[in-house]
């Protein structure tokens, strides 16, 4: 089976996407800065195959040494984030190159994943959705407590796992099978169907979804940027094509006029050997 990389966007916020018929569907909009291959992952020397990947831009004194070495060693600039994806064999990219948003296609499925919204401590009715002790005589100030959390002498203890007052938020969940309703290689905009977890410009890592079938218009084994240099390169060897074919169609009209001017040329000549017998 393949097994594709994914890629890494910056979560810009909410809006809604009008359809062709006029529906109205609510969306996220992600942005994905520059992103490149950093690095492989081989079964011979880590026994898995994978891709890592590095987006956005950081400054070099906020990046240690050994972080460095590596950014060093593939002779790239340092970036904020670092993802790794499992792929599989045949799935491997060329480190250096540059990914694009066109790794995913209109309609395809995706799972997103981030960290959500870090709340700090909570109590348990906000943390657990609890009612709370009644609101009556009595209760005293104790109305939005969780209660009893224990039994009696037997077992004397609080089980793990009770669900009481703590810390909420700041955790890694994802959300599988949302839809992608475009994307924009220009401003390498991805928009997805549906709410995405994270506050805004959180990075968010996207990926094929592991309930639905890749399609078959969608790049293996990624999607890549064409650069300017590419570009100028694809447009120069277009004009030099394009002037090829002009030169030969140019010789071959002349080509042809030299030869008719040479069958003009036998008939007079035929004529006037005519006339001259008579």
């Amino acid at each position: 089976m393949r097994k594709r990389i994914g890629l890494v966007a910056k979560k810009l916020g909410s809006s809604r996407y009008y359809s062709d018929n006029g529906k109205d569907i609510p969306v996220t909009v992600l942005q994905m800065e520059p992103t490149q291959v950093i690095g492989h992952r081989t079964k011979e020397k880590n026994g898995y195959t994978a891709v890592i990947i590095a987006t956005g831009n950081r400054k070099i004194k906020n990046i240690s040494k050994p972080v460095r070495g590596q950014y060093v060693k593939v002779k790239l600039e340092p970036k904020a984030k670092i993802a790794e994806f499992r792929v599989s064999e045949d799935g491997l990219v060329d480190i250096g190159a540059n990914l694009s948003v066109t790794h995913f296609v209109a309609g395809q499925r995706v799972d997103v994943t981030a960290l959500t919204k870090g709340k700090g401590f909570a109590g348990a009715m906000k943390r657990w959705n609890f009612a709370g002790l009644e609101a009556s005589h009595g209760v005293s100030i104790s109305h939005r407590s969780h209660g009893s959390t224990g039994q009696r002498q037997d077992p004397g203890k609080v089980f793990k796992g009770k669900k009481m007052a703590g810390h909420l938020g700041n955790e890694q969940v994802t959300i599988q099978n949302l839809e992608i309703i475009e994307t924009n290689p220009e401003e390498g905009l991805i928009v997805v169907k549906g709410a995405v977890p994270g506050p805004k410009n959180a990075f968010v890592t996207i990926k094929d979804s592991v309930k639905a079938e890749i399609p078959e218009n969608a790049p293996f084994p990624a999607g890549r940027k064409r650069l300017e240099a590419e570009i100028k390169k694809a447009e120069h060897e277009a004009i030099e094509k394009h002037k090829a074919e002009e030169a030969a169609e140019a010789a071959a009209k002349a080509e042809e006029l030299a030869k008719a001017e040479a069958e003009a040329r036998e008939e007079n000549a035929k004529k006037e050997d005519k006339k001259e017998d008579k």
